[in-house]
């Protein structure tokens, strides 16, 4: 950043630089050439120079004329601040004395000829090669023997450039030196903005490099002030906090899920390890026994299948594709968990009251959802017990139970993973039930609440937005059937179940 402050700067100093120096040089030519329109040659010099000329070479060395009519300077003369000359139409040319020979061009001859009062500002040079400004015009001049009269002579006036030249290179040291501190100060004034702004950066730059290294993601980076530098900071902590969680809650899921596994598989070992002795041994089990052995077998392969297929459910992604959305009808959702649950409580006696609400959701899991919301009220109702279901037009579904209930300090974990009340710990089940009840509402734009019934049990509400009638044209998507691509999109995901 400091690199680019100075070269900025510098570019901007030198295009700065050279533009004075460009203004101030046409400014000093303009005074030049106005100063040689504004002048008058004297007419004593000029008629001067003509009676010398025209005296011919016998006066050669005292009247600075050459064998050609032309006028030289006569030696030891002072340099005059302009140089005057005679112009002829034939292009010869009478110096004056103290007068530098300037070489005659086009635009002299012509105002000689007076085709012209005048001729522009012009570049020339001298004979000994310095570079001159000429102005040329008509002045009537009265030379020769006395009496004479007045004649039309044109006269011209030259200037040397060098005068302003060297006010020129004086200028371009100055501005070159201007031009080296600025860039210089710049420079160095850019590199302490550029570390002082930029240290908060660093310290960014280094937190990140060393979450990289060691993977800590318990770093966090100072923040102070409200500018883009704080809030990046705070982008970061945020990031990092929801990054050592996320792993927390990972570390936790594959503790908790280890646990959960350990005692079906050491069961599940144990059995298949008595069977297999047996067939070495030789020694047969009795036929009740080994029923009872295959059939624990069966029970805790079908826990191990349920509490995978619980992994699988929370490992999915908390957002759904577009894709996966269905419009579905919550009330034949509930019909069909209805029957799930009639068949595991046989026993029970399961009113039930819905009304029509549709929803939009994934079908699968939504009835998943509900079925697990029913598997809880009848796992955990008495023999012979009851469980109350309503689903109201307002899109509220209800489920009441009669069982021991849930005691108020447990309601905060319910629907953690894996929590599981105290009581409940001796009942089939892995604790992610209600924890994918929760995710599976939530994803809808709904929730689920529970608390205690008046009476004893249970009630659980679980809020779904959606609406009475289905939208125009859009059939209702219920588990198993064919879904409409109107608020459901596009494309049939199967039902399944574990």
């Amino acid at each position: 950043m400091a690199l680019l402050v100075a070269a900025a700067v510098a570019i901007a100093v030198a295009v700065v630089a050279v533009a004075s120096w460009l203004l101030t040089r046409s400014q000093l030519r303009n005074e030049l050439d106005n100063s040689l329109r504004n002048s008058t040659a004297p007419s004593s010099q000029i008629s001067s120079a003509i009676d010398t000329c025209n005296q011919g070479s016998s006066s050669h060395s005292d009247s600075g004329t050459d064998s050609t009519g032309r006028g030289t300077a006569p030696s030891g003369s002072e340099q005059a601040f302009a140089y005057f000359q005679v112009v002829f139409d034939d292009g010869s040319r009478c110096v004056a004395v103290g007068s530098q020979p300037v070489k005659v061009q086009a635009e002299d001859v012509t105002v000689a000829r007076q085709n012209t009062p005048e001729s522009p500002v012009h570049t020339s040079t001298t004979d000994s090669g310095q570079q001159v400004q000429v102005h040329t015009r008509l002045q009537s001049i009265r030379y020769g023997p006395p009496g004479s009269p007045l004649r039309v002579v044109a006269v011209s006036i030259s200037r040397p450039v060098d005068e302003i030249q060297t006010s020129l290179n004086r200028l371009a040291l100055l501005l070159t030196v201007v031009a080296g501190i600025g860039v210089l100060g710049a420079g160095a004034a850019g590199l302490w903005i550029a570390r002082t702004g930029l240290r908060p950066v660093d310290g960014l730059t280094r937190a990140v490099e060393h979450v990289a290294r060691t993977e800590d993601l318990s770093v966090r980076i100072p923040v102070d002030g409200e500018d883009e530098i704080a809030r990046l900071s705070r982008s970061f902590n945020s990031m990092t906090a929801a990054l050592a969680s996320s792993r927390d809650r990972q570390s936790q899921l594959i503790a908790d899920a280890g646990h959960e596994l350990r005692t079906p598989l050491t069961s599940l070992r144990t059995n298949i390890e008595l069977l297999a002795r047996s067939e070495e041994t030789g020694r047969a089990i009795p036929a009740d026994d080994r029923r009872a052995l295959m059939a624990s077998v069966t029970a805790q392969m079908s826990e191990l299948a349920a509490l995978i297929g619980d992994l699988q459910e929370l490992s999915r992604p908390d957002a759904l594709a577009p894709g996966q959305v269905r419009v579905v009808a919550l009330h034949e959702v509930v019909e069909q968990a209805l029957r799930r649950a009639r068949l595991r409580g046989p026993d029970l006696a399961i009113d039930a009251t819905t009304s029509d609400w549709y929803v939009r959701a994934e079908p699968a899991t939504l009835e998943r959802a509900v079925v697990n919301v029913l598997d809880n009220a009848v796992k955990f109702s008495p023999p012979g017990g009851s469980v109350a279901v309503r689903l109201d037009g307002a899109g509220v579904l209800t489920v009441r139970d009669h069982g021991p209930g849930i005691p108020p300090e447990d309601l905060p974990h319910v629907f953690e993973r894996f929590w599981r009340s105290p009581s409940a710990r001796s009942l089939p089940g892995s604790g992610l039930g209600l924890a994918i009840v929760a995710r599976t509402l939530q994803q809808a734009g709904g929730e689920i609440t529970l608390e205690p019934a008046d009476g004893g049990g249970t009630v659980a509400r679980i809020r779904l937005p959606g609406a009475p009638t289905p939208p125009p044209d859009v059939p209702p998507d219920v588990s198993g059937g064919t879904p409409g691509d109107g608020w459901g999109g596009e494309g049939a995901v199967p039902s399944s179940h574990d």
